[in-house]
């Protein structure tokens, strides 16, 4: 009686223990991105009631197509922080971003220090590259330099769904400002792939059926013991004494000119047009910057 009692108090105990692990792993996990999770944060009240839910209603939309996080913010308190920080912060304590690499794009309105950011986090900086986000700041600029707040927000989300759907520009690469790490985007189209896969396909049979007549040997076979025969019966060995005289020595010398770091484009270099600047932060790649007003 006394080891049923036992086996039933160990029992209950592991399973407590066990329930417990998966409680605490389940309120570990990083939360999905899903319908109706706020992405607008007007810190800063320049936004009506309707304008909001408008705004959020068109993020989720944006988020659902590109599987990634988009994330509007204004403030006219940052805390002392600097507008690329006050944005990274956000989005960090904010778990935003979606999949392992948080990927995403974040929007400030920074009023306190009149300042336009924008923060494309982990595989949006192969979508906005520097010449992209600098051309939705020139849009956004001249809506909020006349107070058109709306419309600035709505030039941020023109330009993240515009660049999405033209995809990443040829030549991408991401460049790491603090460690000068370059990291080039490469892709393989399916037509691309298709014309490998037959060409592979090819030269394969070409290979194996010349390796299939070469060792066949039908034809070897047939001439083996004449040709054997025949190559002993011509051979002879013959000896001579040679010797090498060295005659005359020659040495040309050739002036290289140097290379003084005289003007010039930088051949082989990378396009300026396809490059993001990044640098990691809380195990996040971000980019962008921002523009003053």
């Amino acid at each position: 009686m006394m080891k049923i009692k036992r086996r039933w108090l160990v029992f209950l105990l592991l399973l407590s223990v066990f329930s417990w692990n998966i409680q605490s792993l389940a309120g570990n996990q990083k939360p999905e991105t899903g319908s109706g999770e706020k992405r607008v944060f007007d810190g800063a009240g320049l936004f009506s009631e309707e304008k909001t839910e408008s705004l959020e209603s068109r993020i989720q939309a944006m988020i659902k197509e590109m599987n990634m996080d988009v994330v509007l913010v204004t403030t006219d308190d940052s805390g002392g922080k600097s507008a690329e920080q006050y944005a990274e912060d956000f989005y960090i304590d904010g778990m935003f971003g979606v999949g392992k690499d948080y990927n995403g794009a974040l929007f400030l309105l920074d009023m306190d220090n009149r300042e336009l950011y924008i923060l494309p986090v982990g595989v949006m900086n192969r979508f906005l590259t520097d010449k992209r986000w600098n051309t939705i700041l020139d849009d956004a600029y001249d809506r909020i330099i006349n107070q058109e707040y709306d419309a600035c927000a709505d030039s941020f989300l023109d330009g993240v769904a515009k660049y999405y759907k033209a995809g990443i520009p040829g030549g991408q690469y991401n460049y790491d400002r603090d460690t000068g790490k370059i990291s080039i985007y490469r892709s393989i189209r399916w037509y691309e792939a298709g014309l490998a896969v037959l060409v592979a396909l090819f030269a394969a049979g070409i290979t194996c059926s010349g390796v299939v007549r070469r060792y066949s040997m039908k034809k070897e076979r047939g001439m083996a013991r004449s040709s054997l025969m025949a190559y002993r019966a011509d051979s002879r060995f013959q000896y001579h004494n040679n010797a090498d005289h060295l005659i005359n020595k020659r040495v040309t010398h050739i002036p290289i000119p140097r290379n003084n770091g005289g003007g010039g484009g930088g051949g082989g270099g990378f396009s300026s047009g396809g490059r993001s600047t990044t640098h990691s932060s809380s195990g996040r790649t971000m980019g962008g910057g921002g523009r003053k007003f």
